[in-house]
Order: C-alpha cells, then sequence, then structure tokens
C-alpha cells in the first residue's frame, strides 16, 4: 500500500496525503479552493469527543508564480479560515487544538505576501493612523478601532502567531517528520517519504485559469431599466453558487455589487462581457466579496470603483499585500471614485448611499434609489451584517476599551431596518455574520437572504424573507424603452467616426438577433455574408491555423476584414454565452465604409491589427477601437544579424519576424521570437531590463507607444504576470544565484512595503553589478537614473511613515541625503563619460546594502511593528 496519497482536486490543484505524519497539503489555493475540497470529500464533517467539526488540509503548497493565465494561483485566505476555525485547530478547548498550526510551504516571496495578505484581511486597516488616512473624522476613528479590537479580542496579531511557515528555497527541506520537500524547476516539485516520491506540477496548462468548483446556467439577461439580478447568494463556504454579489442594472448599464470569486464565470453565465461593465459597488476586502478584483484587471478599458476611501484604502491594502506590489498600483488599474458616507451620491440619475456596518474589516453596505413617479425605488444591498445580539454583547461605554457604545448600537439597528423596495441581506450567522431574525419586523417589500454556507433556510427564515436562486432577477423600474440601439449606435460611432446619421438610421434598423451560447456565426474557411457587431455577451474565435483562441466582448464587429477583402474567413467565430447582436449584410456595410473612403485606412491597419491579435499580449478583451488606438503611431524597424540592442526609447517592441537572444552578463536565458515582445519593464513599469538581447537572425520589429498601453487594465495585467515570471527566471539562472545583490530572507524588516522597495533596489544593484561585468555601457546608465529615482523615493516613503508614528528621523534623514548624494556623483561620472574606477562602484554598491538595507532599516522595524506595521 503507498505511503503517499496524490490525487488531482481540479486543474492546478493537487492534495498529497501521508496518513503515518498526519500531512494533509493542498497544493496550489487559488479562490474557492477550499469548495473543490468540500465537493471532492477531502473536507467532510466529523465528529469527536461531542465536538463537531470538519477535516480537511493542515498545510498549503503554494505556487512560485502569483498568476497564471490571468488567475491569481494563491489566495489562502479561506482555506486558513477553515484550518483554524471550522477544524478547530486555534479554538479554544477544541480536540484539535493541540498546538499545531497550519502550515504554509513555499519561496520566500510568496509565503511573506500570504502572510500579509491574510494579515490584511482579519483585520483590514492596522491602525487609528491608517484609519485617518480615509479622511476620517477622529472621533470616528477611534469608535472603528474600538469595534475592531473587541472583534480582535483585544488585540490584532500578526499572521505569524498562528500559522507555521516552512521557506523553500534551493536545497531539499524536511517539512515534517521525514517528508522532504524539493523545487526541481519553477512550480514543479518533488515529495518524498521514505523509499517513495510523487511529483507535483503547478502549471497551468494551455491559456484558461481555474476552474469553477460549481455549474452554472446560462441566463439571458436584459438590460433594464432598475433592475436587481441575484448573481450569487452563497458565501465562502457554499459549494452550490457563487458568494453573495449583485448586479445592478440601471437605465441599461451594469454594475456590480462585490466582486466574488470565479467572477470571470459568473459574467459569461449571465451573458455579460467584461467590457460591458460599468463599474462596482464594493463592501469590504473579504475574499468572498474580493477575489473577483482580479477578473476586472483583464478589461480594455478602466472599470470604475465605487466605494468610500475608507474602504478603498482597506482593499488596495489587501490587494498590495497579495500582489507583492512596491507602490499602491489600485488607480492604475480602476477609475476610483471615491463616495461619502451617510450622503446620496448621484452617478448619472443613480443614488447611493454607503453606511458604516461593524464588521472585523471596513465596511460599508449600500443603499440605491433612483426618482421614479411621485418618489423613488430603492434597494438594499447589506454584506456584511453584525447580528443585534452580537452587537449588544459588545456594548461598552468606557472609550479606552475595546466595544460599541450604546448611541452607536441603536444608530447601526436603525439603519439596518430602514426601509427599502428590495433589500438582500447577510444571514450567515456566527459573530461577523447576521441574524434573519434581526428583520422580521422590517417593513421593506421584499427581503432576500443571503451570505449562507447551503441553500436550505430554516422555517423561520423562510417566513421573514425570500430565497433567490443565480439568475434571478428582481425589476425595480420597467424598461419602456430599448437600450440595445443605443449601445449599438455608440459601438458604430466609435467605429466608423465619420459614419452619416442617415447611415446610422439605416444600420439600426436592420435585425438585433440573440444567440445561444455555443452558436457558431462564421465558419472557418467560408466566406461569410453578414457582419455581426456584438452587443451584449461573450464569444470566442479559433483560429484556422495555430488553433489561437481569443476572447470577444462587447463593441467588436465579428467577420468584418473577411468581408471587406471578400475573403474566406481565417477564424470560426462562436458564441461562449447568450449573446445580442446587429446582423449587418456584408454588401452594405463594405458599401458604408467605402462612402466613409475609410476602406485605404482599414486595409493599411488590416496586418498590423491581425498579428497582434494572434499575439498571447494582445489577443483578449481589446476592442477593435482600442486596437486602432494601438497601432495608430506604430513604428517599424529593421535590424540585422547579431545586433545589440541599446533601448534608447521606452516603447514595447513586439517581433514580426526574426529570433533574438537574451542574456544576463554571458549567461544564454532564452531566445525570443515572433509574436514575443521585449522592453516592457521600462515601457510600462519605468525598470531598466537586465538583459542583454543580441539578435539571432535578421528581424523585423513593431514599436508600440506606451502611454495607450498604460491605459489598458488587461495590458497592464498580463505585464505584471509577465514580469514576474521573468524576474523568478532571473533569479535562478546561475549568473544571478551567485550574485552579492540577492534578495536574502535576513534583510526582511517584515514590514511587507519597505521589504518589497528593498527588493527593487537589489534588483537595481544586481543590473548594474551585472553591466559592469558585462561593460553594458547603456544599461549602466539607465539602471544608475532608475536607482537615483527610486532610491529618493523610497527614503521619502520611509521618512514620512515613521513621522506619521512620531518617530524622529533627522539622523535618518541624514543618512539619506548622504547617500543619495554620494550616488549622484557617481552617476554624474558614467553619465558624462568621465573614467570611473569600476571596483569602487561595486563596493559602493555592496556598502550600499549593509547601510541602506541591513543596519538601518534594523534601528526603526521594530518601531513600526510595535504599531502592526508589518
Amino acid at each position: 500500500m503507498s505511503l503517499i496519497y496524490k490525487i488531482k482536486v481540479s486543474k492546478g490543484i493537487y492534495w498529497i496525503e501521508i496518513d503515518k505524519v498526519d500531512l494533509k497539503i493542498l497544493c496550489a489555493a487559488p479562490a474557492d479552493s477550499v469548495k473543490y475540497l468540500m465537493k471532492m470529500g477531502l473536507i467532510v464533517k466529523t465528529e469527536r469527543d461531542g465536538v463537531k467539526f470538519e477535516t480537511g488540509p493542515n498545510a498549503i503548497l503554494l505556487s512560485d508564480v502569483l498568476i497564471q493565465n490571468g488567475d491569481i494561483c494563491n489566495a489562502a485566505e479561506f482555506p486558513v479560515l477553515q484550518m483554524l476555525y471550522r477544524q478547530g485547530m486555534i479554538v479554544p478547548d477544541h480536540p484539535n487544538n493541540n498546538g499545531t498550526k497550519p502550515m504554509l510551504i513555499g519561496s520566500s516571496d510568496q509565503v511573506q505576501s500570504q502572510l500579509n495578505y491574510i494579515y490584511r484581511g482579519n483585520y483590514g486597516l492596522l491602525s487609528k493612523e491608517e484609519i485617518l488616512e480615509s479622511d476620517i473624522e477622529e472621533s470616528i476613528a477611534d469608535d472603528i478601532m474600538r469595534l475592531k479590537l473587541k472583534f480582535a479580542f483585544g488585540k490584532i496579531k500578526n499572521a505569524d502567531t498562528f500559522l507555521d511557515t516552512c521557506i523553500l528555497d534551493e536545497n531539499k527541506i524536511e517539512i515534517k517528520n521525514g517528508v522532504f520537500l524539493k523545487r526541481l524547476e519553477i512550480n514543479k516539485f518533488e515529495l518524498t517519504y521514505q523509499d517513495e516520491s510523487v511529483l507535483i506540477d503547478l502549471n497551468l496548462e494551455g491559456t484558461t485559469g481555474y476552474e469553477s468548483p460549481y455549474s452554472l446556467n446560462h441566463f439571458n439577461i436584459n438590460r433594464d431599466y432598475f433592475s436587481i439580478i441575484h448573481s450569487g447568494q452563497g458565501d465562502g463556504w457554499n459549494t452550490e453558487q457563487p458568494s453573495m454579489s449583485s448586479i445592478l442594472i440601471f437605465q441599461g448599464k451594469i454594475y456590480l455589487v462585490d466582486a466574488c470569486p470565479n467572477l470571470d464565470k459568473v459574467l459569461v453565465a449571465l451573458g455579460i462581457g467584461i467590457n460591458e461593465i460599468e463599474g462596482i459597488f464594493h463592501t469590504h476586502a473579504h475574499d468572498d466579496h474580493f477575489n473577483g478584483l482580479s477578473t476586472l484587471l483583464k478589461s480594455n478599458k478602466k472599470i470604475k470603483y465605487y466605494s468610500t476611501k475608507l474602504v478603498r484604502n482597506s482593499v488596495s491594502k489587501k490587494l498590495f499585500a497579495l500582489l507583492n506590489f512596491e507602490a499602491n498600483q489600485f488607480e492604475d488599474y480602476f477609475d476610483v471614485i471615491d463616495l461619502e458616507f451617510d450622503k446620496w451620491n448621484n452617478i448619472d440619475g443613480l443614488e447611493v448611499k454607503p453606511i458604516l456596518s461593524p464588521h472585523p474589516v471596513e465596511n460599508n453596505i449600500f443603499l440605491f434609489r433612483t426618482v421614479w413617479g411621485n418618489g423613488y425605488k430603492s434597494y438594499g444591498h447589506f454584506a456584511d451584517l453584525t447580528s443585534f445580539d452580537t452587537l449588544k454583547l459588545m456594548i461598552n461605554e468606557n472609550e479606552n476599551e475595546p466595544g460599541i457604545s450604546e448611541l452607536n448600537y441603536e444608530k447601526t439597528k436603525e439603519e439596518y431596518l430602514q426601509y427599502v423596495n428590495i433589500k438582500k441581506i447577510d444571514i450567515g450567522g456566527g459573530m461577523i455574520h447576521g441574524n434573519a431574525k434581526d428583520f422580521r419586523f422590517d417593513r421593506s417589500e421584499k427581503i432576500v437572504l443571503a451570505h449562507t454556507s447551503n441553500s436550505s433556510y430554516s422555517e423561520e427564515e423562510r417566513i421573514i424573507g425570500s430565497s433567490a436562486s443565480f439568475g434571478t432577477v428582481d425589476e425595480l423600474i420597467r424598461n419602456n424603452s430599448n437600450f440595445i440601439p443605443r449601445f449599438a449606435k455608440k459601438y458604430l460611432q466609435d467605429l466608423i467616426p465619420s459614419i452619416k446619421e442617415n447611415q446610422l438610421t439605416l444600420l439600426l434598423n436592420l435585425k438585433f438577433k440573440t444567440y445561444n451560447p455555443g452558436t457558431i456565426l462564421i465558419k472557418g474557411n467560408e466566406k461569410n455574408h453578414y457582419i455581426y457587431l456584438l452587443i451584449t455577451g461573450v464569444a470566442e474565435t479559433i483560429s484556422n491555423k495555430g488553433h489561437v483562441i481569443r476572447t470577444l466582448s462587447s463593441g467588436t464587429l465579428m467577420g468584418d476584414i473577411s468581408s471587406l477583402l471578400q475573403l474566406t474567413s481565417s477564424e470560426t467565430i462562436r458564441s461562449l454565452s447568450y449573446i445580442t447582436v446587429l446582423k449587418i449584410p456584408s454588401k452594405l456595410y463594405t458599401r458604408i465604409i467605402y462612402e466613409n473612403n475609410v476602406y485605404d485606412l482599414i486595409e493599411e491597419q488590416i496586418d498590423s491589427k491581425d498579428f497582434l491579435y494572434k499575439t498571447w499580449l494582445f489577443r483578449d478583451e481589446i476592442s477593435q477601437v482600442t486596437m486602432n488606438k494601438i497601432v495608430k503611431n506604430i513604428e517599424y524597424k529593421y535590424y540585422k544579424k547579431d545586433h545589440i540592442f541599446n533601448f534608447d526609447c521606452n516603447k514595447l517592441f513586439v517581433i514580426l519576424s526574426g529570433s533574438i537572444k537574451r542574456y544576463v552578463c554571458d549567461e544564454y536565458i532564452s531566445t525570443l521570437e515572433s509574436t514575443d515582445f521585449f522592453n516592457s519593464s521600462i515601457a510600462m513599469f519605468g525598470e531598466p531590463t537586465c538583459f542583454t538581447l543580441i539578435s539571432n537572425s535578421a528581424c523585423e520589429v513593431m514599436l508600440i507607444d506606451p502611454n495607450v498601453l498604460k491605459e489598458i487594465p488587461i495590458i497592464r495585467w498580463k505585464l505584471f504576470e509577465y514580469n514576474k515570471r521573468i524576474k523568478n527566471i532571473i533569479q535562478h539562472c546561475g549568473t544571478d544565484r551567485n550574485s552579492k545583490f540577492l534578495w536574502k530572507d535576513s534583510y526582511s524588516i517584515h514590514i511587507q512595503v519597505i521589504d518589497n522597495q528593498h527588493k527593487k533596489i537589489l534588483y537595481f544593484l544586481n543590473n548594474i553589478s551585472n553591466a559592469v561585468q558585462s561593460n553594458n555601457d547603456y544599461n549602466l546608465k539607465e539602471n544608475l537614473v532608475s536607482l537615483k529615482e527610486f532610491a529618493q523615493y523610497h527614503f521619502e516613503f520611509k521618512e514620512n511613515i515613521l513621522s506619521k508614528y512620531n518617530y524622529d528621523i533627522e539622523n535618518l534623514a541624514n543618512k539619506h541625503e548622504s547617500g543619495l548624494q554620494k550616488l549622484y556623483e557617481i552617476q554624474h561620472k558614467v553619465m558624462k563619460d568621465e573614467y570611473f574606477d569600476r571596483n569602487e562602484l561595486l563596493e559602493f554598491l555592496s556598502n550600499w546594502v549593509d547601510d541602506h538595507i541591513i543596519q538601518e532599516e534594523q534601528e526603526y522595524s521594530s518601531y513600526l511593528n510595535s504599531k502592526n506595521i508589518f
């Protein structure tokens, strides 16, 4: 009988069990991974000594790679909660509370990132100072901290107080009682126990992300005047449906309320393309309301993010911790619109009022309304709540102790029970969720029950509120007009800016058609006699050659090029969801193109657009309007064999033909070929390359303006994933393994934001060292400039955060000024091509590590740690 039990849980997720040492490892922990384990019977309910609890994993092996195919691989908040509370590993007097802690296993980066993300997930903002940054009055900040400490049983604890960690480096590591784990290559591991071993490969095959633990039926959702689609009634433990969320439709526009895990699957099931989403209203940062944010990063436009500044700061700090950013980049991905508490904020006729709701993390529930008839129609989305019984036990009038005042308790009750037409409420129970009985005298017209771990409600709950299955619609204001032609008109005007009004009227008088999911509209290798303007829903193309698959969203003309050029289609186009299209005869479309004198421009751009759509970077969700902006100012350059690239511009290079070899110093790393790209680090993120690139043959490249790309979230997201992978590869190459400027765990000061900035500084130092050794003067200059700019930002950041917590920074500021002055002197010599001693430069870099990363930081790190800054 085998000693090691291994099963595949789902795509990219595995379960390893060794009974003899009581080791159960969840390998990879993407969103909703707990639900996979429940459905597989790997988490079951049991009982011991009269105590009921669940079985489950006691360790998690993290992916080396944070993001694969656009999906986040490590989101361990709910698996950790399951171990601590549902298994009982942290519950007092529980038979499973034997001193053993859940274990996180993985690279130093990923383990530390998970610790900080779980820390933020537990507590949100960590101090009064952080709360005050959100423009909150001091008295209210005091109230928030008092209640936060009450939920935290009087003390905020760092995640490593209840989690064990096992850092996996290049060597074989014993993780428990003779069980050894070794990384073979990135994301591939060998686990050994006695004479047995198994391989664990956490790389995702193909181009798609993780699967959903539940199946969802398809729905054809109308774009109404004012309606609510119930897109999730469950919680993070409900295996039958998505977590509590809603989709609000107002005047045909689509708004999300919260971002549940597997949001991409939810949207496809409801026939909503990501580029259709106008905005998201966000309540708080717990994973069952938060994980879907990564789906919204896959849009070709910045989606509007609506919440209070308090919640937004809490959410962005958790996202920052999870993604290991060096700085807060939230506004690079979202169009942020802060709402005011307790006021009706008007958003193009839709009014929304956020209300502070007691919770362990910053949380605002929402009231929505719009004028109708002689009054308003309204909807309340109440996630997450705290039951009145729980809140009552927390009442404490001593302002110096954790708790809530009687006044705030009564205010919360009044706000929870105010009248609306439809109110969706959290009835999850326990210490941090609501209770249906609190709403038995609520006068709202309809109460919808949500946030439960199963779909069965008690008799009392069924008397109080209604249930709503996935895809159920509550129509608040009937739609007496059709918004579809309005959307079609805007898309046509964007696609053909010179189109005349009479031509628009002609096209809009054609048939709008709805197709079922899985319908082929255009077959490959056949001529298409119609063009389809995709207005709602999601479609895909599958190329005849190479089987490149790309996703299409609203505003896309499908089949336009093959029709215009009278060619057979080079791809098959089919619906993924219910879709609504405007069906345009090919000859009519061609006529309108010629009448508007845009045929020549379209023909000129065909090859560029067709090529980019076949690349990994540009194939998904990029609308034709966005692609038109991308190709507008493209440049082309030719390079001979053995050309050494000096990146004297900040543009993105895409290889059309030929191949280019990448080196770090003299070590060969990889070969780039057609459809690959380079220079993304400096073009998008302002980080000079560490590579030397030499053309392996004559090659042609396309140069793209990064200013357009920076405004496209999905491009940023893909390049963020790509750059993380590249840095991982570089760290494991022979040249860098022997570098003096590699990050070491001993450098950590246990403050994630500063550790991340130190890693970036080491990245620059390492690039400078490599440039000196390989005599690459261009890379040397670029990295020195970047080091000086980032060091200045880093020093100012440290001084500001220390000042905020009343730390005397005078000596520190003097050290910073001295270090920058020395750096400036060296940079000046190098930039002017004056003689400089290369050994002296390398010594300066080494001293920088000692002075500004090792010695200096230890002086203040414990002080900030004492303020709950980790």
